[in-house]
C-alpha cells in the first residue's frame, strides 16, 4: 500500500473567477478554467487529471523497463478526454465499447484516450509486456477500480 502523500492545498489565487494556486510540498502549480469561463492562466482540473495519469503511466513503464533491462529509450504518453454516450446492451446495463459501466444520469461517460509511444529496439513481446504494465499504473487503477473521497468542512479563518 502506498504511503500517504504530502498535503495538497488549493486556494484562490486572485485571478477571478476560477484561478487557483496549488501547493504540493515545495511545488507550486496553477489551475484555471479555459476562456471564456475562466482566464486560461493554468491547466484545467481535467488537464491536471490527465497529467497525473500520463505521468504515472510513464513512470510505471519506465520503472519496469529499467528493472528488467529492456532497451526502452523513451516513453511518451498522450491523453485526451471527452464525453460519450453509453451503449445500451442486452443485459440491461449501459456500457461503453470498452465495458465501463455508466452511472451518469445523462447517459454520458467520461472517456480518457491514452496513447503510449515506446521508442527503442524492443521486440513484439517486450512491447506487449510494457503495454500490459501500463494498465497497472496506480493512478489508472484508482480511476477505474476504486476511489473513496471523504469530504469535511474545515473551520473558517477568522
Amino acid at each position: 500500500m502506498p504511503a500517504p502523500t504530502e498535503l495538497v492545498t488549493v486556494d484562490e489565487n486572485g485571478i477571478r473567477p476560477y484561478g487557483r494556486q496549488i501547493r504540493i510540498g515545495h511545488h507550486v502549480l496553477s489551475a484555471d478554467e479555459p476562456e471564456p469561463d475562466g482566464q486560461g492562466t493554468g491547466p484545467s482540473p481535467y488537464d491536471l487529471l490527465l497529467a497525473a495519469l500520463g505521468s504515472c503511466t510513464s513512470m510505471t513503464v519506465r520503472a519496469y523497463a529499467d528493472r528488467k533491462g529492456l532497451p526502452l529509450e523513451r516513453i511518451s504518453v498522450s491523453l485526451r478526454h471527452d464525453q460519450v454516450r453509453a451503449v445500451d446492451h442486452a443485459d440491461g446495463t449501459d456500457r461503453t465499447d470498452d465495458g465501463h459501466v455508466d452511472t451518469g444520469a445523462d447517459g454520458l461517460v467520461f472517456r480518457i484516450t491514452r496513447e503510449i509511444r515506446l521508442d527503442g529496439d524492443l521486440d513484439a513481446g517486450q512491447r506487449k509486456r510494457l503495454m500490459q504494465v501500463a494498465e497497472h499504473c496506480p493512478v489508472r487503477r484508482i480511476l477505474t477500480e476504486s476511489a473513496l473521497v471523504r469530504t469535511s468542512e474545515a473551520p473558517a479563518r477568522p
